[in-house]
């Protein structure tokens, strides 16, 4: 006795020792970089998903998309091994050397390119394609492809070149002085920013548009207005133009719709003074923030402007090639309203609707014909004005059935031209032509059409298994379905099957190429396994809460991932050829440039994290290092709770009705109210969720038992003979009463120390699916280590039932849980609570093999009693 208590008094104070202030800085250090490594995870997986997205080629994009996203993801990249190796005392130095090897090789793919240089501050739009997104911005650009290569009508205009933006923040001075009022300001104070716009926006507006771009401007305005007079020679009014953003990326992939500015009903004597104020919206408040959340410079996205003559319409609005709101419906949408359009998207006014159906032949399948009291005009003296409408207008429908359809024609061209569904402004004219101002992607982006396969309506006829989920990947898979449960299962997956399971997993790309689609219960489509299975063109459908229970083992299904369904059977009508759209962007220099960096970026190699090669050396692409930091990351913080030391001075203790003394630390928001000197703190008091739902499943009442917990003699004979006859065990010895656990708003790092039963618990829990997870631990036990095993096995039987990934190694038992939605996550905690609770004191009961299924049957169908 005396031996073992000396060998635990050693390596006890063996142990380097910190102050309180020192452990709770180290813990906030720690904490810091985790949140910092999570952001960065998530960033990286929404990029490494619009890459895949945009190979695809149904998206417009420029070299400046790929050089911005190919930074973007290099910087998330260090920024995760930065905090990684914050978090392991530099244990991961060589991933630096790693990351700057890869960053090398884009660098050299980025510098081969040949980037052909636009000179002209203005361009007609007869000049303008696809090709010129990066001089012309995309509204442009996009104007310029339904002009000169769709065919299709559009107001004459120009395009005001980013080169004319360089040149007026050049002639100006603005870049220096920018930047100088950037680095003096922290972007996540609000003031501050809005502070920061006021002053850029100054700047800007009080700026000298150069005399050439003056001149480029009055010329082209000169231009138009000539050509204008050649088609309407008995035109009342004079020209007016209205300028609108074009700046890079906007209605792509650098920006959102509607975050910079456009003045319509512009006169001559106006443009420069507009341009400028166009200029200027580049530093909205909202669009530093956007910027600056997402990690993009200001010179990637300089501001291009469109020039367009200004139309007095008759009727205006927008018309959408699909259903923006139910992707599975194809029908067309067709809105409209007197006047100018931005009524039509405000909601000033409610717009007329019609839908549109397919087929041989386009057919009018709805009219929703609304009351329109006022409209919006064009001011004679500039700008715009409300009016009246004449009352006989007011319920009188805004398109007769000839234009409906001429609309709805447009728009299935310009689908078939882009690749992609397209919402898309148009406006009628005082002489009846009906022109397109403006067609850009359906957004959110719908990646239904990458294999060039437009979203089915539901096919009649065929019993539906299962609606919902999200598209991870596009397309239509038939085959038998075969549910994977364990790694096992993989090496019996068949070729062309259905894999089914519960949670999407990087594992699953040894099998992927030979799968006919993907379904699961959970799952992220920004995640590995979703990057893996579009690098394949895999049909992939997450997140569907249960396919496992309503898609049968060995059925055959056909899964229509691109409308979420999966049809019991084989649906030819779904697997026949269909319509094919054009991936328009292939083929182009920008998509051939976009292939050759993105070698270096996507493929994911490092898929086991048991594997020997499952180290920084293996890692050949950003994908690898962010899967790697990812896995350690949770393993580092998993080790938190090692740098517990006796806790006293710098935690509150826990003063509640609970089985267990807790004691707390708190890093920020996992506390309310909380005053210096406090040393106890109630349940109400408790901010943390995860944290807050575990203590609720350990206080459950069916789980608070006032009588005694059955002794088994055997088990009893076996607890005392272990403590008294065994030698000491190093790894495992007897713990203190204690139990503590680090908080913050969402993360929960819990260390239970019970007896001889350690476990630990670690979980962040919050809106962003990527960043979920649960990593569980439990080890030890009183008893011999036959009983103490079979506990483990138990605990394990339990987790494998909540959806954790379990593995047990005598008496250890540790599980995983990650990427699942919040609900779900505080759900398993709330379970993982009872269990604590449940299986206090089980070393007695486990007396045979009969008793791991039995206790765990018991917990899994809530029978709580022993």
């Amino acid at each position: 006795m005396w031996q073992r208590l000396s060998r635990i008094f050693i390596k006890r104070e063996s142990k380097p020792q910190r102050t309180p202030e020192e452990i709770a800085d180290l813990f906030r250090y720690k904490y810091s970089n985790f949140k910092d490594l999570l952001h960065s995870n998530s960033e990286l997986a929404k990029i490494l998903s619009d890459l895949s997205v945009k190979l695809q080629g149904y998206e417009p994009f420029g070299m400046a998309y790929v050089r911005s996203q190919a930074t973007l993801a290099v910087s998330h990249s260090a920024r995760m091994i930065r905090a990684l190796n914050a978090l392991s005392e530099n244990r991961y130095g060589l991933l630096s050397a790693v990351l700057e090897k890869i960053h090398t090789r884009i660098k050299q793919e980025l510098e081969a390119v040949e980037t052909p240089s636009i000179d002209e501050l203005v361009l007609p739009y007869c000049r303008v394609t696809r090709e010129m997104v990066d001089w012309v911005g995309g509204k442009n650009a996009n104007l310029g492809e339904v002009r000169n290569r769709a065919g299709l009508a559009v107001p004459e205009g120009f395009a005001v070149t980013t080169r004319a933006f360089q040149l007026f923040l050049a002639e100006n001075d603005l870049v220096d002085r920018i930047n100088k009022l950037k680095t003096e300001v922290d972007p996540r104070d609000p003031q501050a920013v809005h502070a920061l716009s006021e002053s850029i926006q100054h700047m800007v507006l009080t700026a000298g548009v150069p005399d050439p771009l003056r001149k480029a401007l009055e010329e082209a305005f000169d231009t138009v207005q000539d050509a204008r007079a050649r088609k309407t020679p008995g035109a009342r009014t004079p020209l007016r133009v209205a300028m609108r953003s074009s700046a890079i990326g906007e209605d792509t992939e650098l920006s959102y719709a509607g975050q910079y500015v456009s003045m319509l009903n512009t006169p001559r004597e106006r443009l420069a003074e507009t341009y400028r104020i166009i200029a200027a919206g580049l530093y909205t408040p909202r669009a530093i923030t956007y910027r600056f959340n997402k990690g993009i410079r200001d010179e990637d996205v300089a501001m291009a402007v469109a020039c367009l003559e200004m139309i007095d319409s008759v009727a205006s609005g927008v018309v959408y090639s699909r259903n923006p709101v139910d992707p599975s419906d194809d029908r067309l949408v067709v809105s409209a309203v007197w006047g100018l359009g931005p009524y039509a998207v405000d909601g000033t006014v409610t717009p007329d609707t019609y839908r549109v159906a397919r087929g041989d032949r386009l057919t009018i399948v709805e009219r929703k014909v609304s009351v329109q009291t006022v409209q919006l005009v064009a001011d004679p003296d500039g700008g715009l004005k409300e009016i009246e409408v004449p009352e006989s207008l007011r319920a009188k429908a805004r398109l007769d059935d000839e234009q409906i359809l001429q609309l709805a024609g447009f728009a299935l061209k310009l689908e078939r031209h882009f690749g992609s569904p397209q919402d898309i402004e148009w406006a009628l004219a005082p002489d009846g032509r009906l022109l397109i101002l403006q067609s850009r992607p359906l957004h959110p982006p719908d990646v239904s059409f990458a294999e060039g396969r437009p979203r089915s309506a539901r096919i009649e006829g065929y019993h539906v298994i299962l609606e919902g989920g999200n598209t991870a990947c596009p397309g239509v898979g038939y085959g038998p379905a075969f549910h994977v449960q364990t790694e096992e299962d993989l090496l019996h997956f068949p070729e062309g099957a259905v894999l089914v399971a519960r949670h999407s997993s990087p594992a699953y790309a040894v099998v992927i190429p030979r799968a006919a689609a993907i379904v699961t219960d959970a799952g992220s489509v920004t995640g590995h396994m979703a990057s893996i299975a579009r690098e394949f063109s895999v049909p992939t459908l997450l997140g569907t809460l249960d396919a496992t229970e309503r898609i049968p083992p060995g059925v055959d299904v056909t899964v229509d991932a691109s409308s979420g369904r999966v049809y019991r059977g084989q649906v030819k009508e779904l697997l026949g050829p269909g319509p094919k759209l054009k991936p328009f962007m292939k083929g182009t220099p920008v998509h051939d440039t976009l292939k050759r960096v993105t070698r270096h970026i996507l493929p994911i190699n490092l898929v086991d994290p048991k594997a020997p090669d499952f180290r920084p050396e293996s890692c050949e692409t950003l994908h690898d290092i962010m899967r790697f930091v990812h896995e350690r990351s949770y393993e580092e913080m998993f080790r938190l709770s090692d740098a517990v030391s006796n806790g006293e001075g710098w935690a509150v203790k826990v003063e509640a009705d609970i089985p267990i003394d807790l004691f707390l630390i708190d890093l920020g928001g996992g506390l309310m109210d909380v005053k210096p000197g406090d040393t106890k703190v109630s349940l109400d008091r408790i901010a943390c969720e995860p944290l807050r739902a575990l203590l609720a499943g350990m206080t459950r009442p069916e789980l608070r038992h006032r009588e005694p917990r059955p002794i088994h003699l055997g088990g009893f004979l076996s607890v005392m003979t272990e403590q008294m006859l065994s030698p000491p065990r190093l790894d495992v010895e007897r713990f203190g009463d204690r139990s503590y656990a680090i908080v913050s708003e969402k993360y929960l790092n819990f260390s239970s120390r019970v007896g001889y039963h350690y476990s630990i618990l670690d979980t962040y829990c919050g809106e962003t699916v990527n960043k979920n997870y649960i990593t569980f631990s439990f080890m030890g036990g009183a008893a011999d280590e036959t009983r103490r095993n079979r506990r483990a096995r138990a605990i394990a039987r339990i987790l494998e039932a909540l959806g954790f990934v379990v593995t047990v190694a005598g008496d250890r038992v540790t599980g995983r849980y990650v990427k699942y939605e919040r609900k779900e996550t505080l759900e398993r905690l709330d379970r993982i609570g009872r269990m604590l609770q449940y299986t206090r004191q089980m070393d007695m009961l486990m007396d045979s093999e009969q008793s791991v299924e039995v206790l765990a049957a018991n917990f899994i169908e809530e029978r709580y009693r022993l």
